[in-house]
Order: C-alpha cells, then structure tokens, then sequence
C-alpha cells in the first residue's frame, strides 16, 4: 500500500514539475471606456494530458485581476489563474522571430570580428613602434661595417614596409566591418519597429485537460491603460442650408499591448463607478453659537468676481456700503441602452500602444439648424454666429470639443454640451465678421447735474449694427443699464429703443431682422441720482 502511494505522489509530482507550455495572445476586440478598457484575447497551446502550466503571454501590463476570465473548451478545466510581470523560467523560449534571431546572430559575429582587428592592429602598431626603436639604438652603436649598416637599412625597410601594409589592411577591413554592422543595426531596428511588441504581463494558468491536443482560449479582463473622448468637426457654407457634423472619437492605449485588426466598441460608460445607488438617512438639525458680530463685518467686504465675455447685473453701490450678493458617412452602429451609449465600429481598427490619440470616425449627421447672431457689444464689439439645433437628443451627442468650419474655412473651435435642460442646443460658430458693429458713448447726451445735496448723471450709448452679408442675418442684441441696492441711489431709465427689460437683472434684448446692406441703430439713456458727498467706485 505505501508503494502504491509513493508511486502515485511521483507521477503526481512529475505532472507537476514538468515544462510550462507557452502561448501568445492577440487582441481581438475591445470595448473603451472613459477611463479604462475591456479587452478580449485568444490564445491556442498544445497541451499534454493531465494537469498543465500554461503561461500566456502579451497581455496588457497592468489589469484589475478580479475581472479576468477564462474561456476553454468543456474537456479543459481551469483550476487557478494568476496575473505576473515577473514570470521567470529557464524554460521560456526565445523572443522574436526567425529573421530576427538571424540579425542579431550576425551582429554578434561582426561584433567580435571587430575586435578580433582592432586587436592585430595594436599589435602591429606596436611592433612598428619596437622596430623604430630598435633601429636608432643601432644606428648609435659604432664598430659596425659598411656591409652590416646595409643589411640592417635594407631589413629595417623591407620589415616596416610589411607592416604598414599589414595595418593598412587591417584598416580598411575594419571600416568595412563597421560599416556592415551599422546595416545590421539599421535592419534590425527596422525589424524591431514593424513587429508587434510583447508586453510584461502574463497570466500563468494551472488547468486540466482530458485529452491531448490544440486548446483554444478565451481570455478577457479590465485595464486602466485606455480611454477615449469624443470630438466633433461642425461644417456649414451658409446660413440658410443644415450643418454637415462628424462625429469622432479620440481613442488613447498604453496597455503594453499593441491592438492589431480589433474590433472596437466605445462606450460612455464608467466601469469603475460606484454602482451601488445611495440612500438618505434622517437629517437632524443642532443648534450653534452665534457667529460674533465682529467676524460678521470681515465676511461684509467680500466680492464676487465678474466673469471674463458675460454680461452679468451690475449692482450700483455708494462707497462704503455693502454690496448685495446676487445669484444669478456612417462607420458605427449605435447602441443606446438606460444607461450609456456605445459604439460598435463596424471595420477593423489599428491602436498602438504609444499613448498617442487615433482617431476613429463614428457617423456623420445632417443637423438641421437655425442660424442666429448674438452680440453683447458692452463686453465686446463682435457679433457671433450660434446654431440652435432642436430635438438634438436623438444624435446621441456627448460633451466634447469641435472644430468649426464655416463657408471652406476653419473658424475655431467651440464646445458641445449636451447635458443640458433646455430644448434647444446652442452651438458657438465663431465670430461673424461680415456683421459691423460699435459701441460708443454720446457725449451731446451725457453728463453730470448737481441738484442741491444730489448728483444726478445722465449716460447715453449708442450701437449701430450693419449687415455686410449678402443674404439677411437676425441677430439678439444685449445691453444693461445697473441696479441700486441702497435706497440713497435712484436709477431710472430714460430711453430703452423698445427692449425686452429683465427686471431682476436689467438685461436689455433686442431681436433684429437686418436685410443686406442695411444698418440699424439701437440708443439707451439712463441716469443715476445720488447724494453728491458719495462716491460709486464702480460706475
């Protein structure tokens, strides 16, 4: 019975011991996230029957582990997975291919062939140097007949012109060598460059097969080295005809893994996102210490900064008082589920593993579009073209940027939101310099009146706009006259030119239909009456 057990751990322990069968996996699809990318692999090795180690080569550097699986014929059991960069057997074949390995033998062979010359060439460069020394040792030695100074010269000359000749040869077999191994270097750096990198990752597998024979492998996981972003190019020759958009995609890999003829999906989900949906719990309120009165006046001071090109209320406040907070062709098919959008992209796609973004056409869409000009010529004397696309949830946008194509040229670039509440998506097209416009004060109809204890001034401006285009432009036109949020400060409009006033913020709108040609002036007059000892810094 002891000899049946030992006999039985041997044959166990050899099936054990015996050599790791390897493989190479090759993507074959991958579906990008925002964040991250799940790939898929195949891989065949030859395996034994019994119980084998296969270590799969190539796949991505860095994975989450917990999301591998492994796909195998039902006469092959998987019994353990295990992700490693440092797998190291004396039993791991030798990398490259066939052609390969030949260059890098020869270059080993010319290498050393080298230094075999640069070797007899010292050699004979010291001997030329012993020779020489030799011979004027003896030219200073006397006793030496005519005859043996003869035969010595003719030996000196006969010897040096041998070795020179030797060193000479020697020379140039050398710089042939270094010629030859800079072709091999060049060759093999070409090789290197077209074949397909492996990486450091690798999956050692331990797995059981019931007979002998080629097993096909399914290999899939989630790794963080990919991501994508979209971007759209926007074309439009006019302003009375629909906008040609195409919709790309930026997709980005360093996985250790070269993609070669995958297919590839994008999606605009988030696999690493928190799944679990939250819950609230019972909001008790406590009471505090009131803040003291001092640490109340360092908080009265402060401001909130006016942002960069928007018209914003402007509050008018006597100095030293508080200012009021105001809170004011087709390449894809799409699939849209509950919760996010993906992109099956229906040809075969290349994705090197460089970190650089490769561009990846998804569809291209006839946005009918209704064209508009908006200018706001306090903040800046410039009309800009916006497209109002309506029903544009039906594209399947996502937020991104755009190159801006108008009439052949390229205008700029603006950036899509779709996640917006409201009914029509508004799209930047850049400025309109065929629409003319200017913004000046009236100085006739402007000034200063002092009224007993008050200071009453009178502001007037005008905007002409004119329409340089050759087919008419309807264009909404902002202005704004301030607010007064001491009772000491009395604003009062004197002339609006028939705006659309909002009364919170005193935002003035103009909606303008303007032909070829023809310009219109807009003009509005207001005044501002306070005590004359104050001063407003912002007016």
């Amino acid at each position: 019975m002891k000899k049946i057990l030992l006999l039985l751990l041997l044959v166990s322990g050899a099936a054990f011991a015996q050599k790791p069968v390897f493989t190479t996996a090759k993507v074959t699809e991958a579906t990008v996230y925002y964040n991250a990318a799940a790939l898929t692999q195949r891989a065949t090795a030859i395996l034994p029957a019994g119980t084998s180690e296969v270590v799969v080569k190539n796949v991505a550097d860095y994975l989450n582990e917990s999301t591998i699986q492994i796909g195998a014929p039902e006469n092959v059991t998987v019994l353990s997975v295990q992700f490693t960069r440092d797998y190291i057997t004396e039993y791991e074949p030798d990398e490259g291919s066939p052609a390969l390995k030949k260059v890098r033998d020869s270059i080993t062979l010319v290498t050393k062939e080298i230094q075999k010359v640069s070797t007899q060439k010292a050699n004979e460069l010291k001997t030329i140097e012993l020779l020489d020394k030799n011979q004027q040792v003896s030219g200073t030695q006397t006793g030496l007949s005519v005859a043996e100074l003869v035969k010595l010269v003719d030996y000196y000359k006969l010897k040096r012109n041998e070795l020179n000749t030797s060193y000479n040869t020697l020379t140039e077999k050398e710089q042939k060598l270094n010629e030859l191994l800079q072709k091999l270097n060049t060759r093999l750096t070409t090789n290197t460059q077209k074949e397909e990198k492996a990486s450091q990752g690798k999956l050692v597998l331990q797995v059981m097969a019931e007979a002998a024979g080629t097993v096909p492998f399914t290999i899939s996981y989630l790794t963080q080295g990919a991501n994508w972003v979209p971007f759209y190019d926007l074309r439009a020759d006019n302003t009375t005809g629909p906008m040609d958009m195409m919709y790309k995609a930026q997709v980005t890999q360093n996985t250790g893994v070269d993609w070669k003829k995958v297919k590839l999906t994008l999606s605009s989900g988030t696999p690493n996102q928190n799944n679990q949906a939250p819950q609230l719990n019972a909001w008790f309120l406590q009471l505090q210490q009131p803040i003291e009165k001092a640490l109340q006046g360092q908080f009265a001071g402060v401001q909130v900064d006016d942002k960069a090109n928007e018209l914003e209320e402007v509050v008018v406040v006597g100095y030293g008082k508080k200012r009021k907070d105001i809170t004011g062709s087709v390449s894809a098919v799409v699939i849209e589920n509950q919760l996010n959008v993906s992109f099956d992209i229906d040809i075969p796609y290349d994705v090197a593993n460089n970190g650089k973004a490769h561009s990846v056409s998804l569809k291209e869409i006839k946005l009918p579009a209704t064209y508009r000009h908006y200018s706001v010529p306090r903040v800046e004397q410039e009309a800009f073209l916006i497209a109002e696309i309506t029903d544009y949830s039906k594209y399947n946008l996502l937020p991104g940027d755009a190159n801006i194509i108008f009439d052949g040229m390229y205008i700029g670039k603006t950036r899509i939101n779709p996640n917006q509440t409201a009914d029509t998506l508004s799209l930047s097209m850049g400025r309109d310099k065929k629409i003319s416009i200017k913004r000046e004060k009236i100085a006739d109809k402007s000034g200063t009146k002092f009224l007993s204890s008050f200071k009453e001034q009178t502001f007037t401006y005008e905007t002409t706009i004119r329409n340089n285009k050759k087919e008419s432009a309807s264009i909404i036109l902002k202005d704004q006259f301030p607010l007064s949020t001491d009772k000491d400060i009395e604003i009062t409009m004197v002339k609006d030119d028939g705006a659309k006033i909002n009364a919170d913020t005193h935002i003035m709108t103009w909606e303008l239909k303007l032909q070829p040609g023809e310009t219109k002036k807009i003009r509005i007059s207001y005044t501002v009456r306070y005590p004359k000892d104050r001063v407003i810094p912002n007016l």
